[in-house]
């Protein structure tokens, strides 16, 4: 599950990547429209820019933006970065293997199931990078304000 700190990285990143032409964006301005406490917020971009999502500069004009392109960040290198590896159970994980004290893991049932669900999710979080939520978050944004308009 995603923690709260990856949840609202994943927030504060959809947030820079829909201003991403527009230059530095204040914590105080991410945090109005995300919803995110701005102390915490501050905690987590520092998070994001030491790996290396973010940059930032001071003065006045100053704040958070975007280190690469939305195209050239995935949903996967930012949940693993912010909440460690995507595996359900450490037995399966990739990058932070433990045994789970499973007697037979060689031929546990429950461990090939455990693997399938990681990589599903892994496909799907390492195929979608910023600029793919950015655009979606365009298109139901319109699609809900032509409900509005609709409905008026």
């Amino acid at each position: 599950m995603l923690s709260s700190r990856g949840k609202y990285a994943t927030r504060a990143l959809l947030d820079l990547s829909l201003r991403y032409e527009e230059g530095p964006v204040q914590i105080q301005d991410i945090a109005e429209r995300q919803l995110i406490p701005a102390k915490y917020l501050e905690q987590i971009l520092l998070a994001l820019k030491r790996f290396g999502f973010v940059r930032s500069r001071k003065g006045p004009g100053g704040g958070y933006f975007l280190a690469k392109p939305p195209h050239a960040i995935t949903l996967g290198a930012v949940v693993r970065a912010m909440d460690g590896p995507l595996a359900p159970i450490s037995c399966v994980s990739v990058s932070g293997y433990m045994e789970c004290g499973c007697p037979t893991p060689e031929s546990c049932g429950l461990r090939t199931v455990w693997k399938e669900a990681r990589d599903a999710l892994a496909a799907v979080l390492d195929n979608t990078t910023f600029a793919d939520i950015r655009d979606q978050h365009r298109k139901l944004g319109a699609e809900w304000v032509q409900v509005l308009d609709y409905t008026i």
